[in-house]
């Protein structure tokens, strides 16, 4: 996931810096020290949560959520992280994820990011099940490619659902046209899918088989040295 970390606050940007820092699931993130650096960088980039503060200088947190409904953009999950608890009500009506109050605790934004990336998760889910028939035509293809900019980690994420497996850190599969698996004496793998293609799935990604391996022989062969 991809978080954008908004407040004016050097000791709060740092303590959620080294919150997300500790996260495996965290991709990526970034800092604004104010609202209308976010939306500078909410205009060129895509982030799926936000990380907000509400009482900022020149651009306040609600005002920030107001201008994005107006963009184009996927909008991120909105978790507000603020001293100010009167606001509560009003970032509810702006669809926030959730309203941590100042100080905070680790465990506390940890647990406000779960929900986001929960929500994060399943609408990106709902948004690829909507764009399927055209994801397809890109995938059904003879020849050539087709450029999609969004990670590899966040491809292998939302085709999962759909039998994709990741064999490699640029490599993904549909485990329904694997042919053939082949241990190598280096402790990798062969793989070789309908049409003769084949690829050579590394350590790190091995474990990946496994779903394969059960679908195929009802047990689970490959195991981690």
């Amino acid at each position: 996931m991809r978080v954008l970390i908004t407040d004016d606050e050097p000791l709060a940007q740092v303590a959620l810096e080294k919150i997300l820092a500790q996260r495996a699931d965290v991709e990526r993130f970034d800092v604004a020290k104010d609202a209308v650096e976010a939306l500078d960088k909410l205009s060129k980039e895509n982030y799926d949560v936000l990380l907000l503060d509400i009482s900022m200088p020149e651009v306040s947190g609600i005002e920030l959520v107001d201008r994005l409904a107006k963009h184009d953009r996927p909008a991120p999950s909105i978790i507000f992280v603020t001293a100010y608890e009167e606001h509560a009500i009003t970032a509810f009506k702006k669809h926030a994820v959730d309203y941590v109050l100042k100080p905070f605790s680790s465990e506390r934004i940890n647990e406000a990011l779960d929900v986001a990336f929960r929500r994060t998760s399943a609408e990106r889910a709902a948004r690829l099940v909507e764009d399927l028939p055209r994801l397809q035509l890109l995938l059904q293809r003879e020849g050539g490619s087709c450029l999609l900019r969004e990670s590899i980690s966040v491809m292998a994420e939302k085709l999962k659902a759909y039998g994709f497996i990741r064999i490699h850190r640029s490599v993904l599969i549909n485990a329904a046209f694997v042919e053939e698996i082949k241990p190598w004496p280096t402790g990798e793998y062969g793989l070789r899918i309908k049409g003769g293609k084949e690829y050579t799935v590394t350590r790190s990604y091995k474990k990946n088989l496994r779903e394969i391996a059960t679908s195929w022989i009802g047990i689970d062969s490959f195991i981690e040295k």
